[in-house]
């Protein structure tokens, strides 16, 4: 693989964990502006499946009859691993209601151990010491990041029950992304996913809305969020991956921390000391740990 290659994939990645790393912020600035949890990931979603419904007529009109086309066993199985999409994004925005930004982040970067942990469900058996290095720095770093052992600080309970479920199911999400009919198009299996997604999203809203439903939000914060969140970041991070493989692209989308950090930081004004830095350190280190082979490199 040429360097070039490496590098433009690698730019890619990069860019599209700094989307997602923009987000959470972002949502948090529509709560400011008294948009609820449900007009927010509506929004989201159907601007979304709309940009790579759009993405997918585009393809199909390129490539004519080269489009390997999803069988319905294949869109059943998207649509089911989509609801995990679903859940993550309500769980993560609920997440950014009660707790800071910066903190939130933090506690959806715990996928590094809990996919340790599922891996060793699914495949029976007890994870390599690097991987056992990884999750105790992990654990460590989220003590630090989260300032958690500062007996002035308290954090909303709801909020760190919500943000551990995030990261559960967004682990789940990444798990299925990466095995479920992978040889159609990515743009066609983003599509079906944000269409499980959907589902989650769309009877959450239903539940959990008693004001009339704020349609506004479309032409502001629902773009910027369809964007950032489901249109941009997939198919970055889908044609940079193979330039990158699964190892140099997992340590380079770590970029979403120190990004949803510093974003937080700049305009939410949170604030965030060098203990918790420290510990955001330890975090991207544990991914590098857990990515990084020294014999191929």
């Amino acid at each position: 693989m040429g360097k070039n290659n490496i590098l433009k994939g690698v730019f890619l990645v990069g860019l599209g964990a700094t989307s997602y790393g923009m987000l959470a912020t972002f949502v948090k600035m529509a709560y400011n502006e008294g948009f609820s949890t449900a007009e927010i990931t509506v929004s989201q979603f159907v601007l979304g499946i709309l940009g790579i419904s759009l993405i997918n007529a585009f393809q199909k009109l390129k490539k004519q009859n080269t489009v390997v086309k999803a069988s319905g066993k294949n869109i059943f199985q998207l649509l089911l691993a989509g609801t995990s999409l679903g859940l993550t994004s309500v769980f993560y925005y609920l997440t950014v209601r009660y707790i800071p930004v910066s903190i939130a982040i933090v506690l959806l970067m715990q996928t590094v151990w809990i996919g340790v942990l599922l891996e060793m469900i699914l495949d029976k058996r007890i994870p390599s010491t690097k991987k056992l290095l990884a999750v105790l720095i992990v654990l460590i770093g989220t003590l630090l990041a989260t300032n958690i052992l500062k007996t002035s600080i308290s954090l909303d309970w709801r909020g760190i029950v919500l943000g551990l479920l995030s990261a559960t199911s967004f682990t789940i999400t990444m798990f299925t992304a990466n095995r479920v009919a992978i040889h159609i198009s990515s743009a066609q299996r983003s599509l079906f996913m944000l269409l499980g997604g959907a589902i989650i999203v769309f009877v959450f809203a239903f539940v959990t809305q008693t004001t009339p439903f704020n349609f506004t939000i479309f032409m502001k914060w629902g773009i910027i969020l369809s964007l950032f969140g489901t249109i941009i970041p997939p198919l970055l991070m889908n044609a940079g991956f193979p330039h990158t493989g699964i190892g140099l692209g997992s340590i380079v989308s770590a970029l979403e921390l120190p990004v949803s950090v510093l974003m937080a930081y700049f305009l939410l004004n949170e604030t965030v000391n060098l203990l918790q830095w420290f510990g955001i350190s330890l975090i991207i280190t544990a991914i590098v740990i857990m990515n990084f082979n020294v014999k191929k490199q």
